[in-house]
């Protein structure tokens, strides 16, 4: 697993150089940013989804700043802010917006979108409460089961590895003892 992100994520380089991270200055090379083991994983994991279906622009700059703060990886924090993009955005948001309504419990508003500033000022005093209310709950579930997935996929993995060295050695202990049993065969009492 750890290879996988180790191949999937951006270079330390190319993120630390990133021109709209520099304002960071020295945040930026704390070591814990960059680890890729159980914990940081599984909380930039979570920094990342949660903060991918919080209705704000500049997504990646406030998930830098939350894996900064929370010391977790931070290349994984910025990707996954990606889950919500210019194809995603419009269904993730509406699903955002019923769910908010639902749990709020007010009559759902037909609004026709369009993805603009105007529609967006215009619309946002009927649908601010039941977005914002359904982006949390869709935050805070992606990112617990983010959080909980990297960690059992690590557990299952360690596990593996554990079994594997496990059968090696068992293996190894019983070639050995095969080959002493041999030679004590070829003596001569």
């Amino acid at each position: 697993m750890k290879n996988f992100f180790k191949r999937s994520l951006p270079e330390i380089s190319h993120v630390k150089s990133h021109p709209k991270l520099q304002f960071f200055g020295e945040l930026l090379h704390d070591p814990n940013l960059w680890h890729l083991n159980r914990r940081s994983l599984a909380g930039g994991m979570a920094v990342g989804l949660f903060i991918a279906f919080v209705p704000l622009p500049m997504q990646m700059l406030l998930a830098a700043a939350l894996a900064i703060a929370f010391r977790v990886n931070l290349p994984l924090s910025v990707s996954l802010v990606w889950v919500t993009n210019p194809i995603t955005i419009p269904p993730v948001f509406y699903f955002a917006y019923k769910l908010g309504t639902v749990l709020l419990g007010l009559p759902t508003e037909h609004i026709e979108f369009s993805l603009s500033s105007e529609w967006l000022l215009n619309s946002l005093d009927i649908i601010w409460q039941p977005l914002v209310l359904g982006s949390f709950v869709l935050g805070s579930f992606s990112a617990l089961t983010g959080y909980l997935l990297i960690n059992l996929l690590w557990r299952l993995q360690v596990s593996r590895l554990w079994q594997d060295r496990r059968e090696k050695r068992l293996k190894k202990l019983l070639f050995v003892e095969k080959k002493e049993l041999g030679q004590l065969k070829k003596l001569p009492f």
